[in-house]
């Protein structure tokens, strides 16, 4: 009995080894590829004079001769005295793309800058030039003097796969030659401010200092920048977001070349399908990115595009979202000209579009509603527009003014007062009267589009009579 038993555990003990050893062996090996690539990481620092001015009030004289003045005029400036300079500093990785000495970063680790220093695998610590930065893409180019120098191989992200192993070298909080891995865990991710780069999201450990590192795949290429992660703590939180190496290069080829870069510009305020919008404009599925508005006088206008299309293709390119436009234009070249695809009125229909560069501001208005009087349908108090609000609002002929929502489906669509009701399924509204004609037609139970203007931003929502 004994016996038996003694040999059942050691076999479960050793089919338990044999299983630990078969997952261990199916996790990827990354010591060749860190030995291959950590000499071409590297440690950037940055220093940044500030002026140190007295904290005293203007004219304020010490007292001569009395206890503990040097000490006094010492801490905060004497009369007369020049302000003081101070040296602020700030800590990133890089790595190297070409033997004479080219590197990358980010923006954001070398902005506002003095001197910028590189500090090899070897201890050398180097004095860099910056060639150029954009802030867009959180992209900056710097130079070194010096040859033979390791670098990277450069892949391509768009090959990349959600689920692959990657991982990450860099110099967190300092420690030099960090390595930490993880997945892919999405690609084309969009971020609040950052509408031109189609952020790959990982799972890789990433904090303070790895900033501008390299993000590479298991073939030991470069395939992402490390740029940003999403914390409520400041410290990794399992969300880790990369620049795609395709777009870092575009950026940093230009900034070699001229020193700035060019942006391809459309000129539409887009925003995504619901499911709701879907039906309302009698798509099989939402996709898509829907113009809520058009700039005056840009590439959009010049070509034809008009509020309510919803942009399914840019180049070739499907557009599942609206976030998946914006990084295609930007990387557009604005010397050949584009091809637009967009559903209009329930048809498809293909414009060509000549792409200008992007403006440093691009175009907004506001808005400052003043109520009349007006009339109550679907679920709401509409009033008509004067030509002084019209003025106010830069408002030519088309809308109407929303005075207040009831509890019911314009307030459920998320109408709200003040907002101005510019199209209605499709049509422009001209006044109260003829929206009133507009919601006559309009099945019970249906989805429509409603298009508003709120505090300047135009959206379109779906109201269900």
């Amino acid at each position: 009995m004994y016996t038996r038993l003694s040999r059942s555990i050691i076999f479960i003990v050793m089919l338990s080894g044999l299983f630990t050893n078969a997952v261990a062996n199916g996790l990827p090996d990354f010591t060749d590829l860190v030995e291959k690539n950590n000499k071409a990481v590297v440690n950037i620092s940055t220093t940044q004079k500030a002026q140190q001015h007295s904290v005293l009030p203007e004219g304020f004289e010490f007292p001569e001769n009395q206890p503990y003045s040097d000490l006094l005029k010492h801490f905060f400036g004497g009369q007369g005295q020049r302000p003081r300079q101070r040296e602020s500093r700030s800590l990133g990785s890089g790595f190297i793309i070409s033997n004479d000495g080219f590197l990358l970063t980010n923006h954001h680790v070398v902005k506002n800058a003095d001197e910028i220093f590189v500090r090899l695998q070897d201890r050398r610590e180097l004095k860099a030039e910056l060639i150029g930065s954009d802030e867009r893409t959180d992209v900056a180019l710097l130079k070194v003097d010096a040859k033979d120098l390791p670098v990277v191989k450069l892949g391509s992200s768009k090959s990349l796969k959600v689920g692959e192993w990657v991982f990450a070298i860099g110099s967190p909080f300092g420690f030099d030659s960090s390595v930490t891995a993880g997945i892919v865990s999405a690609k084309g991710r969009s971020l609040p401010k950052e509408n031109y780069v189609p952020f790959i999201q990982t799972d890789v450990a990433i904090n303070p200092g790895n900033s501008g590192g390299p993000l590479f795949n298991l073939e030991g290429e470069v395939v992402g920048i490390n740029s940003q992660i999403y914390s409520r703590s400041g410290g990794f939180m399992g969300l880790s977001f990369a620049i795609p190496i395709d777009v870092a290069l575009n950026v940093s080829n230009q900034l070699k070349e001229s020193g700035h870069v060019i942006r391809g510009w459309l000129g539409v305020r887009i925003q995504d399908v619901t499911r709701e919008l879907a039906e309302s404009f009698e798509m099989d599925k939402p996709q898509g990115a829907l113009v809520a508005q058009i700039v005056p006088d840009s590439p959009a206008e010049k070509a034809g595009i008009q509020v309510g299309d919803v942009i399914i293709s840019f180049n070739g390119e499907s557009i599942s979202r609206s976030s998946s436009l914006p990084p295609l234009v930007g990387a557009a070249n604005i010397k050949n000209k584009a091809r637009v695809t967009v559903i209009r009125n329930k048809k498809t229909k293909v414009l060509t579009v000549t792409l200008e560069n992007l403006p440093e501001d691009e175009q907004a208005s506001a808005t400052d509603v003043t109520e009349s009087k007006g009339n109550s349908i679907l679920g709401m108090s509409i009033k008509n527009l004067t030509k002084q609000m019209r003025d106010e609002l830069g408002i030519k002929q088309y809308g109407v003014l929303v005075a207040s929502v009831d509890n019911g489906n314009a307030s459920n669509a998320g109408i709200r007062a003040g907002d101005i009701i510019m199209q209605l399924d499709g049509q422009s509204v001209k006044n109260t009267q003829h929206m009133k004609k507009l919601a006559s037609k309009i099945k019970e139970g249906k989805f429509i589009s409603v298009l508003i203007n709120r505090q300047g931003n135009p959206i379109f929502l779906a109201l269900k009579k």
